[in-house]
């Protein structure tokens, strides 16, 4: 099995993705109701999990599940109040993928961060 191939297949879809959740969450500061940018940050924070999940990235999977737990709680509510913890995760993985990226290795856990964002059953510490 060739990794190189799959490896760069995850990061041209993984920064499309990251960019797409970006131009999602801005337009949240501006409507924190905006249905379709909630919608689509859960499904872009979705995808990378998976993705990244398949390659063994764990410290990617860890976050952006976190990320995605994170956006079913706004999908949940309907509305976003502060999105600062949401464009934490967005950073984090960014500079997560930019060392798989330069390294060709998984990065690192992240554990401050995955604990900023919290776990599914409890509600995440302030950015």
């Amino acid at each position: 099995m060739d990794l190189a191939k799959y490896r760069n297949l995850f990061l041209e879809e993984a920064t499309e993705h990251l960019a797409e959740m970006s131009r999602a969450l801005l337009c949240l500061e501006k409507d924190p109701a905006d249905g379709e940018a909630i919608d689509l940050c859960f499904r872009m924070a979705h995808s990378i999990k998976g993705m990244a999940g398949s390659l063994g990235y764990d410290a990617i999977t860890e976050v952006s599940h976190r990320l995605e737990d994170q956006m079913a709680a706004v999908r949940a509510e309907g509305r976003v109040d502060d999105p600062t913890l949401l464009f934490r995760g967005l950073e984090g993985l960014e500079r997560m993928v930019e060392i798989v990226r330069t390294t060709g290795e998984g990065p690192p856990h992240d554990p401050d961060l995955t604990a900023a964002l919290g776990h599914p059953e409890s509600p995440p510490k302030k950015a």
